[in-house]
């Protein structure tokens, strides 16, 4: 035992008694001067938010690949979806090049990142 740390005696425990720390344990910063770790840089506005806390806003390129990857996931299943049907290849390739047009204009029109209402997907574009 080393400082009151560690098992007093190894025997029966499973292992060889030695005591190490978790350096993988992050601690909390504090915003004050003093403490053993130091005076921390504040976070800037733009990371922290307008009044110091809270979360970061989303990138917008981000959210606009989520967006068409989004869009292509719809086509993908709208493609299999007239596959099924027995569609020509040429009938599909136009209905998805109809629905890609639709979801480009609905995506200038809404904010990006916002997801469509259920039930109202490219899976119903043509498809009976």
């Amino acid at each position: 035992m080393y400082n009151g740390i560690g098992l007093q005696t190894a025997r029966g425990s499973g292992t060889n008694g030695y005591a190490q720390s978790n350096t993988f344990f992050v601690k909390p910063r504090s915003t004050s001067g003093g403490g053993p770790g130091g005076h921390h840089r504040p976070l800037p506005l733009d990371a922290a938010g307008a009044d110091g806390g809270g979360m970061r806003k989303p990138n917008k390129e981000i959210l606009e690949h989520d967006r068409k990857r989004q869009v292509e996931l719809k086509l993908l299943v709208l493609r299999d979806a007239l596959e099924e049907h027995g569609y020509t290849e040429d009938e599909i390739e136009e209905r998805v090049a109809e629905a890609r047009k639709a979801a480009e204009e609905v995506g200038i029109g809404r904010g990006a990142g916002r997801s469509p209402l259920p039930g109202r997907g490219y899976g119903s574009v043509g498809v009976i």
